[in-house]
Protein backbone atom coordinates (compact mmCIF):
# COMPACT_ATOMS: atom_id res chain seq x y z
CA UNK A 1 0.00 0.00 0.00
CA UNK A 2 1.31 2.97 -1.31
CA UNK A 3 1.66 6.54 1.08
CA UNK A 4 -1.45 8.49 1.46
CA UNK A 5 -3.75 5.34 1.16
CA UNK A 6 -5.45 4.22 4.20
CA UNK A 7 -3.57 2.97 6.84
CA UNK A 8 -5.76 -0.31 7.35
CA UNK A 9 -4.11 -3.82 8.55
CA UNK A 10 -6.97 -4.87 6.31
CA UNK A 11 -7.08 -4.81 2.77
CA UNK A 12 -5.94 -7.99 1.66
CA UNK A 13 -4.61 -11.03 2.11
CA UNK A 14 -1.46 -12.09 0.89
CA UNK A 15 -3.04 -14.02 -1.77
CA UNK A 16 -4.52 -10.94 -3.09
CA UNK A 17 -8.11 -12.89 -1.57
CA UNK A 18 -10.60 -10.76 0.50
CA UNK A 19 -9.97 -10.77 4.00
CA UNK A 20 -11.86 -12.72 6.48
CA UNK A 21 -15.35 -11.37 7.94
CA UNK A 22 -15.72 -9.94 11.49
CA UNK A 23 -14.92 -7.24 13.54
CA UNK A 24 -11.43 -5.80 14.46
CA UNK A 25 -10.41 -6.25 17.94
CA UNK A 26 -8.97 -2.79 17.24
CA UNK A 27 -10.01 0.07 15.29
CA UNK A 28 -8.00 3.29 14.39
CA UNK A 29 -9.53 6.04 13.01
CA UNK A 30 -7.97 9.66 11.70
CA UNK A 31 -5.77 9.84 15.10
CA UNK A 32 -3.52 12.69 15.95
CA UNK A 33 -1.43 13.19 18.36
CA UNK A 34 1.42 16.24 18.89
CA UNK A 35 3.86 17.07 22.14
CA UNK A 36 4.82 20.99 22.32
CA UNK A 37 3.37 21.24 19.08
CA UNK A 38 5.19 18.98 16.68
CA UNK A 39 3.02 16.25 15.81
CA UNK A 40 4.00 12.65 15.98
CA UNK A 41 0.43 11.16 14.57
CA UNK A 42 -1.34 12.66 11.63
CA UNK A 43 -4.06 11.23 10.71
CA UNK A 44 -3.23 7.71 11.57
CA UNK A 45 -5.63 4.95 10.53
CA UNK A 46 -5.43 1.14 11.88
CA UNK A 47 -7.41 -2.29 11.98
CA UNK A 48 -6.12 -5.03 13.62
CA UNK A 49 -8.07 -8.70 13.37
CA UNK A 50 -7.94 -10.99 16.50
CA UNK A 51 -5.35 -13.84 16.31
CA UNK A 52 -3.49 -11.44 13.88
CA UNK A 53 0.58 -9.88 14.49
CA UNK A 54 1.33 -6.68 13.42
CA UNK A 55 4.79 -5.51 13.40
CA UNK A 56 5.29 -1.74 12.86
CA UNK A 57 8.86 -1.03 12.17
CA UNK A 58 10.41 2.56 11.18
CA UNK A 59 12.83 5.18 12.13
CA UNK A 60 13.70 6.31 16.05
CA UNK A 61 11.05 9.06 16.89
CA UNK A 62 8.61 8.25 13.67
CA UNK A 63 5.79 7.52 16.27
CA UNK A 64 5.53 3.68 16.41
CA UNK A 65 5.65 4.17 20.58
CA UNK A 66 3.35 6.72 20.84
CA UNK A 67 0.56 5.43 18.72
CA UNK A 68 0.99 2.31 20.75
CA UNK A 69 0.38 4.33 23.78
CA UNK A 70 -2.31 6.03 22.32
CA UNK A 71 -4.35 2.62 21.66
CA UNK A 72 -4.38 1.49 25.30
CA UNK A 73 -5.07 5.61 26.54
CA UNK A 74 -1.41 5.73 28.19
CA UNK A 75 -1.12 9.22 26.03
CA UNK A 76 -4.36 10.47 25.32
CA UNK A 77 -4.91 11.84 21.79
CA UNK A 78 -5.69 14.84 20.42
CA UNK A 79 -8.14 13.69 18.09
CA UNK A 80 -9.58 10.60 16.27
CA UNK A 81 -11.35 7.76 17.43
CA UNK A 82 -10.09 3.75 18.89
CA UNK A 83 -12.34 0.93 19.54
CA UNK A 84 -11.28 -1.66 20.64
CA UNK A 85 -12.88 -4.94 21.09
CA UNK A 86 -16.31 -3.35 19.35
CA UNK A 87 -16.17 -0.89 22.35
CA UNK A 88 -15.35 3.32 21.56
CA UNK A 89 -12.85 4.09 24.34
CA UNK A 90 -11.57 7.51 22.47
CA UNK A 91 -13.94 9.96 20.24
CA UNK A 92 -13.39 13.03 18.69
CA UNK A 93 -11.65 15.08 21.46
CA UNK A 94 -12.40 12.74 24.75
CA UNK A 95 -11.88 9.45 26.49
CA UNK A 96 -15.83 7.91 26.52
CA UNK A 97 -13.95 4.66 28.48
CA UNK A 98 -15.50 3.74 31.42
CA UNK A 99 -13.11 1.55 33.24
CA UNK A 100 -9.54 2.17 32.08
CA UNK A 101 -8.28 -0.40 34.38
CA UNK A 102 -10.68 -3.03 32.18
CA UNK A 103 -9.35 -1.69 29.15
CA UNK A 104 -5.97 -1.98 30.26
CA UNK A 105 -6.27 -5.74 31.63
CA UNK A 106 -8.04 -6.63 27.98
CA UNK A 107 -4.91 -4.70 26.33
CA UNK A 108 -1.74 -5.51 27.87
CA UNK A 109 1.77 -4.08 27.49
CA UNK A 110 5.19 -5.29 27.76
CA UNK A 111 7.96 -2.17 28.00
CA UNK A 112 11.06 -1.99 26.34
CA UNK A 113 12.38 -1.65 30.03
CA UNK A 114 10.75 -4.08 32.55
CA UNK A 115 9.37 -2.63 35.35
CA UNK A 116 9.42 -5.40 37.98
CA UNK A 117 9.23 -4.32 41.33
CA UNK A 118 12.57 -4.88 42.87
CA UNK A 119 11.55 -5.87 45.77
CA UNK A 120 9.25 -9.33 44.85
CA UNK A 121 10.60 -12.46 43.24
CA UNK A 122 9.04 -13.37 39.89
CA UNK A 123 6.40 -14.72 40.77
CA UNK A 124 5.33 -12.55 43.46
CA UNK A 125 5.64 -10.24 40.16
CA UNK A 126 3.08 -12.23 38.25
CA UNK A 127 0.86 -12.37 41.12
CA UNK A 128 0.46 -8.95 42.16
CA UNK A 129 -1.28 -7.91 38.26
CA UNK A 130 -3.61 -10.47 39.02
CA UNK A 131 -4.55 -9.37 43.12
CA UNK A 132 -4.52 -5.95 42.22
CA UNK A 133 -7.14 -6.70 38.86
CA UNK A 134 -8.77 -8.12 41.96
CA UNK A 135 -11.61 -11.39 42.16
CA UNK A 136 -8.91 -13.74 42.63
CA UNK A 137 -7.41 -15.64 45.74
CA UNK A 138 -3.90 -15.64 46.50
CA UNK A 139 -3.95 -19.38 45.75
CA UNK A 140 -5.12 -18.94 42.71
CA UNK A 141 -2.68 -16.18 41.48
CA UNK A 142 0.13 -18.08 42.85
CA UNK A 143 -1.25 -21.51 40.87
CA UNK A 144 -1.39 -18.84 37.60
CA UNK A 145 1.89 -17.35 37.82
CA UNK A 146 3.59 -20.49 38.32
CA UNK A 147 2.22 -21.61 35.35
CA UNK A 148 3.02 -18.80 33.03
CA UNK A 149 6.79 -18.62 34.10
CA UNK A 150 6.61 -22.57 32.56
CA UNK A 151 5.53 -21.38 30.16
CA UNK A 152 7.87 -18.38 29.41
CA UNK A 153 10.95 -21.00 30.68
CA UNK A 154 11.25 -19.83 33.88
CA UNK A 155 9.88 -22.37 36.28
CA UNK A 156 12.82 -22.41 37.76
CA UNK A 157 13.55 -19.45 38.40
CA UNK A 158 10.18 -18.31 40.31
CA UNK A 159 11.90 -16.91 43.76
CA UNK A 160 14.63 -14.86 42.32
CA UNK A 161 14.37 -10.85 42.27
CA UNK A 162 14.91 -8.84 39.40
CA UNK A 163 18.51 -8.09 40.54
CA UNK A 164 19.34 -11.61 40.48
CA UNK A 165 18.06 -12.27 36.52
CA UNK A 166 19.82 -11.56 33.28
CA UNK A 167 17.62 -8.59 31.37
CA UNK A 168 16.22 -11.58 29.15
CA UNK A 169 14.85 -13.39 32.20
CA UNK A 170 13.22 -10.02 33.55
CA UNK A 171 11.52 -8.97 29.99
CA UNK A 172 10.28 -13.00 30.50
CA UNK A 173 8.63 -12.12 33.81
CA UNK A 174 7.05 -9.21 32.55
CA UNK A 175 5.71 -10.92 29.65
CA UNK A 176 3.97 -13.29 32.13
CA UNK A 177 2.53 -10.94 34.42
CA UNK A 178 0.79 -9.22 30.80
CA UNK A 179 -0.91 -12.85 30.26
CA UNK A 180 -1.46 -13.07 33.87
CA UNK A 181 -4.46 -10.93 33.45
CA UNK A 182 -5.77 -13.01 30.41
CA UNK A 183 -5.38 -9.86 27.62
CA UNK A 184 -7.51 -9.84 24.30
CA UNK A 185 -4.21 -8.63 22.36
CA UNK A 186 -0.33 -7.59 23.61
CA UNK A 187 1.37 -5.00 22.89
CA UNK A 188 5.16 -5.08 22.67
CA UNK A 189 7.05 -2.07 22.70
CA UNK A 190 10.71 -3.03 21.29
CA UNK A 191 10.57 -5.66 23.88
CA UNK A 192 14.27 -7.12 22.82
CA UNK A 193 16.24 -3.64 22.10
CA UNK A 194 17.80 -3.05 26.20
CA UNK A 195 18.87 -7.01 25.77
CA UNK A 196 21.98 -8.53 24.40
CA UNK A 197 22.16 -11.10 21.50
CA UNK A 198 21.73 -14.31 23.69
CA UNK A 199 18.55 -12.41 25.91
CA UNK A 200 16.67 -11.64 22.76
CA UNK A 201 16.84 -15.04 21.49
CA UNK A 202 15.40 -16.13 24.42
CA UNK A 203 12.51 -13.27 24.31
CA UNK A 204 11.86 -13.53 20.46
CA UNK A 205 11.64 -17.61 21.56
CA UNK A 206 8.85 -16.99 23.54
CA UNK A 207 6.95 -14.42 21.60
CA UNK A 208 7.27 -17.25 18.58
CA UNK A 209 5.33 -19.33 20.56
CA UNK A 210 2.80 -16.80 21.85
CA UNK A 211 2.50 -16.19 17.78
CA UNK A 212 1.65 -19.95 17.66
CA UNK A 213 -0.71 -20.40 20.39
CA UNK A 214 -2.97 -17.64 18.10
CA UNK A 215 -2.35 -14.12 20.45
CA UNK A 216 -2.88 -11.37 19.16
CA UNK A 217 0.22 -9.61 19.28
CA UNK A 218 1.13 -5.41 18.25
CA UNK A 219 4.63 -5.38 17.80
CA UNK A 220 7.38 -2.33 17.57
CA UNK A 221 10.23 -3.84 17.07
CA UNK A 222 13.28 -3.39 15.00
CA UNK A 223 14.03 -6.56 14.63
CA UNK A 224 13.49 -6.60 11.09
CA UNK A 225 14.04 -10.97 10.16
CA UNK A 226 11.62 -11.54 13.01
CA UNK A 227 8.85 -9.33 11.99
CA UNK A 228 9.18 -11.35 8.53
CA UNK A 229 8.81 -15.04 10.14
CA UNK A 230 6.12 -14.01 12.48
CA UNK A 231 4.05 -11.59 11.12
CA UNK A 232 0.42 -11.29 9.34
CA UNK A 233 0.95 -7.52 8.75
CA UNK A 234 3.90 -5.01 8.67
CA UNK A 235 3.01 -1.17 9.17
CA UNK A 236 6.11 1.00 8.12
CA UNK A 237 5.85 4.32 9.91
CA UNK A 238 7.87 7.27 9.34
CA UNK A 239 7.32 10.82 10.45
CA UNK A 240 3.92 10.13 12.19
CA UNK A 241 2.12 8.57 9.25
CA UNK A 242 2.05 5.03 7.58
CA UNK A 243 4.37 5.38 4.43
CA UNK A 244 3.68 1.59 3.69
CA UNK A 245 1.68 -1.51 4.88
CA UNK A 246 0.48 -4.52 4.07
CA UNK A 247 2.00 -8.57 4.28
CA UNK A 248 5.93 -9.32 5.01
CA UNK A 249 6.29 -10.54 1.85
CA UNK A 250 5.84 -7.28 0.06
CA UNK A 251 6.65 -4.98 2.59
CA UNK A 252 9.91 -6.53 3.78
CA UNK A 253 10.12 -8.33 -0.01
CA UNK A 254 8.95 -5.82 -2.33
CA UNK A 255 8.71 -2.32 -0.81
CA UNK A 256 6.76 0.03 -3.13
CA UNK A 257 7.91 3.24 -1.35
CA UNK A 258 11.86 4.59 -1.26
CA UNK A 259 11.50 5.60 1.99
CA UNK A 260 10.70 1.92 3.11
CA UNK A 261 13.41 0.80 1.14
CA UNK A 262 15.87 3.59 2.45
CA UNK A 263 14.54 2.05 6.00
CA UNK A 264 15.39 -1.28 4.86
CA UNK A 265 18.88 -0.55 3.56
CA UNK A 266 19.99 1.35 6.82
CA UNK A 267 19.57 -1.69 8.93
CA UNK A 268 21.09 -4.30 6.62
CA UNK A 269 18.04 -5.71 5.38
CA UNK A 270 17.83 -4.92 1.65
CA UNK A 271 14.63 -6.11 0.23
CA UNK A 272 14.20 -9.50 -0.20
CA UNK A 273 11.68 -12.48 -1.22
CA UNK A 274 10.38 -13.56 1.90
CA UNK A 275 7.75 -15.99 3.65
CA UNK A 276 5.25 -15.19 6.24
CA UNK A 277 2.63 -17.07 7.45
CA UNK A 278 -0.50 -17.60 6.42
CA UNK A 279 -2.87 -14.70 6.94
CA UNK A 280 -6.36 -13.47 6.78
CA UNK A 281 -7.36 -10.18 7.90
CA UNK A 282 -4.67 -7.87 9.55
CA UNK A 283 -3.80 -8.65 13.24
CA UNK A 284 -5.28 -7.90 16.35
CA UNK A 285 -5.16 -5.07 19.00
CA UNK A 286 -3.12 -4.37 21.68
CA UNK A 287 -3.24 -5.73 25.87
CA UNK A 288 -1.38 -4.16 28.44
CA UNK A 289 -1.52 -3.77 32.51
CA UNK A 290 -2.03 -1.09 34.95
CA UNK A 291 0.88 1.02 35.00
CA UNK A 292 1.36 0.52 38.33
CA UNK A 293 1.46 -3.36 37.89
CA UNK A 294 4.21 -2.78 35.34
Amino acid sequence: MNAGESLTASSASPSGAAPAAGTPLVTVEGLVKSFDGRVVLDNVDLRVWPGKIVSIIGQSGGGKTTLMRCINLLERPDRGSIQIAGETVFSGTRIVCRDLARLRQSVGMVFQRFHLFPHLTAVENVMLAQLKAGRISEDQALETAVRLLRRVHLAHRGLAFPEQMSGGEQQRVAIARALALQPKVLLFDEPTSALDPESTREVLRVMRELADDGMTMIIVTHEVPFARRVSDWVVFIDGGVIVEQGPPADVLGRPAEARTRAFLTAFDEPPADAHSRAVGPPPAAVTRIDEGAQ
